[in-house]
């Protein structure tokens, strides 16, 4: 199992090898469906449903592929994980996932 952190370390484990950086992500575009939606939605307030999960499945889909990139390079985990995102065209925005891949001495 990976482990995945946001801190760069974690107590009472050992990082017996750095192996680079890893990252994954994942460009989405708006549904027109949604953003409609979403336009209704900005005159009377409230969340916009349509967005959260189109942007959960986008950190969900970059945090796998910056797994698979460390399961890769041999690492059983992945510390120092951020996340960035930036709009890449009118109405496309990426999540991009980044952190440090490890290899953690076994568990005490």
């Amino acid at each position: 199992m990976m482990l995945i952190s946001n801190m760069e370390f974690i107590p009472d484990r050992k990082v017996v090898k750095h192996l680079g950086l890893v990252q994954g992500s994942s460009v989405r575009a708006k549904h027109f469906g949604r953003d409609f939606m979403a336009g209704l939605k900005n005159m009377v307030g409230g969340e916009l449903k349509g967005y959260t999960e189109l942007l959960n499945e986008s950190r969900e889909q970059a945090v796998a592929r910056m797994l698979e990139q460390a399961r890769q390079a041999g690492a059983n985990a992945v510390l120092n994980v951020r996340f960035s995102t930036s709009s890449v065209a009118a109405g496309a925005a990426e999540i991009f996932a980044y952190g440090s891949a490890v290899l953690l001495d076994d568990e005490q």
